[in-house]
């Protein structure tokens, strides 16, 4: 495959699964907005964690002078001038995928391109009168929809893989940061939340309901939510499928199963990072400390991000 080709298909996917975990963040941080505040400013110091996730922060306060909650929603959902808004993912999603409409199915293309039109009518409406947690819950929807329509109509082929590559790259890297930024948020509660923290609980839940893994974590452990359990669900459980070992998990096997000998470094890294976390306790995590660790990771999994860019994206 050429490598425009498969960069175009990794991007898609990418794209696609970013304009997703946007939705998520938003929703939670929005949602937990909302709930009655103890008068530390709460409620704003939870519409500017997406500013400060996506490292956005300096770019908007430069627009737009100070933190305002229905501009933080604007600029992250619909604003086209912000390269990191759900509105200019889809539309780079969509240039990606026209550029390669011969190597999608139709059912592909349809989904995306369908999406596309239909956000510029939300972005017409506006926020305020079509809902917030409404926009999320659709977003996440048409990514299911177009998730569901490639698994199947196209052929298990290397396009099939680059697309699935760009969705897990992405995906690990949204678990990580949204978890640090989860546990940072928490400050000295992230420790040791209990029953009575009331405050801890909801973020704890709020996380784990961003990354569809709050019924996993009810049928795993009896316990209410807290960092330990939280952080060992997201990070070492292969069978949650948004935690940071499934994604490597499907990583490595993915590069694997490419031929060729260039993406050799790519399989190698893709390779170490999974037997790391495959052999990784909790308890190592935390004695280290688990910002130190995601600090650790993050940076990694950006480095196997551009494995993959050197080893099968640039071209030739």
């Amino acid at each position: 495959m050429l490598s425009r080709t498969a960069s175009d298909l990794y991007w898609m996917s990418r794209y696609l699964e970013r304009a997703e975990n946007l939705a998520r963040m938003l929703d939670v941080s929005y949602s937990l907005s909302l709930m009655p505040q103890d008068g530390r400013g709460a409620g704003l110091d939870e519409m500017a964690m997406p500013l400060l996730i996506t490292g956005t922060l300096d770019d908007y306060l430069e627009r737009h002078g100070q933190l305002h909650a229905e501009r933080l929603l604007h600029f992250f959902a619909l604003d086209g001038e912000n390269p990191a808004s759900i509105y200019s993912c889809l539309g780079s999603a969509r240039a990606s995928a026209h550029a390669v409409r011969g190597r999608i199915t139709a059912d592909m293309w349809e989904n995306i391109n369908a999406t596309w039109l239909e956000i510029h009518g939300i972005a017409e409406q506006g926020l305020s009168r079509y809902g917030m947690s409404r926009f999320c819950e659709w977003i996440k929807e048409r990514s299911h929809l177009f998730r569901g329509a490639t698994h199947g109509t196209i052929m298990r082929n290397d396009a099939f893989r680059f697309i699935r590559l760009g969705t897990f790259i992405e995906r690990a890297d949204n678990t990580l940061r949204l978890l640090d930024a989860r546990y940072e948020m928490l400050g000295d509660e992230a420790e040791a939340v209990s029953d009575s923290s009331a405050r801890g609980y909801y973020q704890w839940s709020a996380l784990l309901r961003a990354l569809s893994s709050f019924e996993a974590y009810t049928e795993i452990y009896r316990d209410a939510p807290g960092a330990r359990h939280v952080a060992e669900l997201l990070l070492l459980r292969a069978d949650v499928p948004r935690s940071l070992r499934a994604c490597t998990e499907e990583i490595d096997q993915i590069l694997a199963s490419l031929p060729g000998v260039n993406g050799r470094p790519a399989q190698r890294l893709a390779a170490e990072v999974d037997a790391r976390l495959r052999y990784t306790a909790i308890d190592e995590i935390l004695d280290e400390g688990l910002h130190a660790w995601l600090t650790e990771y993050i940076p990694l999994v950006r480095q196997l991000g551009n494995a993959i860019h050197s080893a099968y994206l640039e071209a030739a």
